[in-house]
This record gives structure tokens, C-alpha cells and sequence, in this order.
């Protein structure tokens, strides 16, 4: 995995430059979010199961079918893989946050994960929903812990990738 910095200067190596001032204005910035991203971070080590619970309560509130016969969330062994994949989600989202680079995500999660979703049957749509909720449940958490709203792009980054991601998938599944 790499990461914003050494993403950047691996960028300036292969072109033989030097950092220029927006290299330099990307790192400081990289540097200026680290507050919100260890915060971020912490509080999804710490509070990752609670996490998990919220984001799923809210989808099956929103989306009910999928806890019924039939839905993909029906039987005690298919809630539990959901919920597993969620935690999973999560966890590469804070592993983004760190990095300050959400490309990570492509190659370990989003690579791969359409065609498995797939032949197991897996519905993309309440997948891209659940992996917004869980941003949502802790940019909120975040914000209750006194983090301004201004301050929280960074940590909506990788939850946002990873729905744009599978949402492209789901659009090419038509």
C-alpha cells in the first residue's frame, strides 16, 4: 500500500523533478488533515463493532426486505457475512484514512469484489448503501466528539470511493 506522501514524491521521482509548490502545498495539506484522520481512525478502532450495528440498523430499517424470505440478509449465516463485509469496509476505510489515499481501495476492495458479489448473488445497491451509512455513522460521531463539519472531507473520501466504485459496478451490471 502506499500513501499520499510517498504516492507524491514516487510521482516526482519517475519524472526526474524536483517537488514543486503544489507537491509541496499536497503534503502540507496531507499534514494539516492528520488530526481528523488519527481521530477518525481511533474511533473506528475503538468503536468499530457499535459502528457496524448502527450502519446495519439504519439499512435494514431503510431496506427491511433484505431481512425477510428470499432477502440477502435472511438466515442467521447471511447476516453474519454481511455484516462481516461491512466490518471489512470499514476497516480498509481506516487503513485509507491513514494513507490519505483512497486508490488503496482499488486493489483491496474494489478489484474483483463485483465479479464475487455476483456469483454468490450478492446485491450491489444495499452494499454501496451500507458503505455510506458507515461514513455517515462516523462523520457523526466525529462531529458529536466536537469535530467541525468543515474539517471532514478527508474522512468521507474513502466511504465515497468505495461507493462510486461499486456504484459504476452496479450501473455496468444493466
Amino acid at each position: 500500500m502506499r500513501d499520499a506522501i510517498t504516492g507524491l514524491i514516487g510521482r516526482y521521482d519517475q519524472l526526474g523533478r524536483y517537488l514543486d509548490r503544489q507537491a509541496l502545498d499536497s503534503i502540507e495539506t496531507y499534514l494539516d488533515e492528520s488530526v481528523v484522520r488519527i481521530a477518525a481512525v481511533e474511533l473506528i478502532n475503538r468503536e468499530a463493532a457499535e459502528i457496524v450495528r448502527e450502519a446495519s440498523q439504519r439499512l435494514f430499517q431503510d431496506e427491511p426486505e433484505l431481512l425477510l424470505p428470499g432477502g440477502n440478509a435472511y438466515t442467521t449465516r447471511r447476516l453474519a457475512a454481511c455484516l462481516r463485509d461491512m466490518d471489512y469496509f470499514l476497516r480498509y476505510a481506516s487503513y485509507a484514512l491513514i494513507a490519505g489515499d483512497s486508490t488503496i481501495l482499488n486493489e483491496r476492495v474494489l478489484n474483483g469484489l463485483d465479479d464475487t458479489y455476483k456469483s454468490l448473488g450478492v446485491p450491489t445497491g444495499p452494499t454501496v448503501r451500507s458503505i455510506a451509512l458507515l461514513g455517515e455513522v462516523v462523520i457523526e460521531r466525529l462531529q458529536s466528539g466536537g469535530i467541525g463539519s468543515d474539517r471532514l472531507a478527508p474522512v468521507r473520501q474513502p466511504f465515497d470511493h468505495m461507493v462510486r466504485g461499486l456504484a459504476e459496478t452496479n450501473v455496468r451490471q444493466r
